[in-house]
């Protein structure tokens, strides 16, 4: 007799089909998010054929969303947050109020009350976490200036969104609507009417004080403590079932026993777990069941749209994507420039704000239970994420074509500071000074080095590397694009260029038509393959070192152009084989050539 497992179904129709589109999208250049967002539109309710359970594919989404923000916890730290305060406070608010003022006009326009318009407009001023952290990842933004105010603005938004979603059933009655919500919103706290509006704010703002205190209080020495312990084990199920529980139980324990967003929980947890030692251990960790949940995230959202709306609401649905794109990315783009920051991170703010998403869909069915918002209204919700969430990574690349007219109309553009080297660059024994750090809106200052050796990535491989090279005296200098390390190479006197070294600009930076030897110490070995074919077309004549974790890597990079491709655990073998007979390995092919300096690494 056959089980009912709509869990399983759910989880393997949405991977699975969300799989071969986004190997389709890819295949055509396209973001493969739009595969994962038709794979949702497909076993949606709106289209024939298999129907998977929404309710059940919405939780797992939110578990994505969870691990997403407990990730971008992990690299971001207490004073990060606190740095861009200043333009991340004021700036959503603002732009919180502007798009909400502007769903008003379109509501007042289609004939709804004023709660609708309310409801409306707030459910188009704010950003979806995914989307937003998806397009930061990708371009390797989270750790710079531009990364850290778009994350600083998107937790504002969140606590904006938590005290909406608490306030809107105690003024629903002044609104025009019901006092308490005909449906069971998930996720969502509501407190009595009955306290009034001042009494739900207060105890609202007191649960969320209230848990910022427990969190920096206890949390900042129990969760180090339990990871640490956990590590000492040496068990690496253990320690990654103590990444997910914390981030989980942080989480789940913050909606409930304080009202706050689990997205918001779960990124203090990661933000407390960023000042442990294991921190980018626990990273690794949770980043495949990171990325697993978040395509569940996209597929989730595509089961709600309904296609035919966009035959029946064409116009209003053209005006509500408008707000989303044009309205709310002008509103950011003036508020950062006007705070004084570059035209590059005002267009970036401008680009990845123009979307919305999970906060949208719980306000909207929130509206709709209160009786605030016509079911109209949550179909162009619904309508306005799919297609700004489509399009958002067109907003990013012309954001990219209009940033060098606009810099050449408002002279906003700052060209970028020439790197002045202290004493001999290339003298024996000496390491060149470190550049100029480089402009937000500009390139990164090229190198005066010749002759050199360009090191990509400084983590563990690359910082034995480059700790040998310095000892040896051996002209070099080193692209990196995380803050944390860039500042310890600085401390070191060690020459960096800041960024990925996949970016056209940085790699050119690093000089490579002068240099003489390439060593890629970063573990992917699909970035690293690019960066073989842009040296190899700077110099033909340059020597290529790379790593790989196995022969089908080893095989990508050497048909790129590397020379060398060092394969860890065949060193490792090595040095087993080694110690315990004394004799030499086997034969091998001539790319699998290893070295010391990966014994150190485990595979990734």
């Amino acid at each position: 007799m056959p089980h009912d497992t709509p869990l399983i179904a759910t989880i393997v129709a949405g991977l699975g089909l969300a799989f071969v589109l986004g190997a389709l999208a890819n295949r055509f250049r396209i973001p493969p998010l739009v595969g994962y967002l038709i794979a949702g539109v497909l076993v949606g309710p709106n289209t024939p054929g298999f129907v998977a359970d929404g309710g059940l594919a919405t939780e797992l989404a939110e578990i994505g969303v969870i691990l997403l923000m407990f990730g971008v916890g992990l690299h971001f730290s207490l004073k990060d947050l606190l740095s861009v305060r200043a333009i991340a406070v004021p700036g959503a608010v603002v732009q919180i109020g502007f798009a909400t003022l502007l769903g008003v006009g379109l509501a007042w326009m289609l004939g709804w009350s004023m709660g609708a318009g309310l409801v409306f407009g707030l459910a188009l001023s704010v950003a979806s976490t995914v989307v937003l952290l998806r397009a930061m990842q990708e371009r390797r933004l989270i750790e710079t200036e531009r990364g850290r105010i778009a994350v600083g603005w998107l937790i504002v938004e969140d606590l904006a969104m938590v005290l909406a979603l608490v306030l809107l059933p105690a003024l629903a009655g002044v609104l025009g609507g019901d006092q308490q919500p005909q449906t069971q919103i998930s996720g969502v706290m509501s407190l009595p009417a009955s306290y009034g509006i001042w009494g739900v704010l207060g105890i609202t703002l007191a649960k969320v004080v209230a848990f910022v205190v427990v969190m920096l209080v206890v949390g900042r020495r129990v969760i180090p403590w339990i990871l640490h312990y956990v590590a000492h084990t040496g068990s690496r199920e253990l320690f990654r079932l103590a990444v997910l529980a914390i981030a989980l139980g942080v989480a789940f324990g913050a909606a409930k026993l304080f009202g706050v967003s689990l997205a918001l929980g779960a990124f203090f947890a990661g933000m407390i777990m960023s000042e442990s030692e294991l921190s980018h251990r626990a990273a690794e960790e949770s980043l495949p069941l990171r990325d697993a949940f978040s395509v569940l995230f996209f597929v989730s959202v595509g089961m709600l749209f309904d296609p035919f709306s966009l035959v029946h609401n064409g116009w209003p649905i053209l005006a509500t994507l408008a707000i989303i794109l044009v309205g709310k990315s002008l509103a950011a783009f003036v508020i950062v420039i006007a705070f004084g920051y570059p035209i590059a991170t005002a267009l970036m703010i401008s680009a990845s704000l123009a979307q919305i998403g999970e906060f949208s869909f719980i306000l909207a069915e929130l509206g709709v239970g209160l009786n605030l918002l016509p079911e109209q209204g949550r179909d162009l919700i619904l309508a306005g994420a799919i297609l700004s969430i489509v399009l958002n990574p067109l907003m990013f690349l012309a954001v990219d074509r209009m940033k060098p007219w606009l810099e050449k109309r408002t002279g906003k553009g700052v060209p970028p500071a020439e790197a002045k080297p202290v004493g001999p660059a290339t003298e024996p024994g000496k390491v060149a000074s470190v550049a100029a750090a480089p402009k937000e809106d500009g390139p990164p200052p090229r190198t005066t080095l010749d002759g050199h050796a360009i090191l990509i990535g400084y983590g563990r491989v690359g910082s034995l590397v480059g700790a040998a090279l310095k000892q040896a005296g051996m002209p070099f200098l080193v692209v990196e694009d995380a803050d944390k390390t860039l500042a310890r190479l600085k401390a070191d006197d060690i020459e960096t260029v800041a960024g990925n070294a996949a970016n056209a600009e940085v790699f050119a930076a690093a000089n490579p038509e002068g240099a003489k030897r390439l060593i890629l110490a970063i573990p992917n070995a699909f970035e690293a393959g690019q960066i073989v074919l842009r040296a190899r077309a700077a110099n033909p004549a340059i020597n290529v070192v790379a790593r790989a974790h196995s022969d089908a890597e080893v095989e990508h990079l050497k048909g790129l152009g590397a020379d060398t491709v060092i394969m860890g655990e065949r060193e490792i073998a090595r040095g087993i084989v080694e110690e315990v007979l004394g004799g030499a390995m086997p034969p091998s092919p001539p790319a699998q050539a290893a070295s010391a300096q990966e014994a150190a690494e485990p595979a990734s």
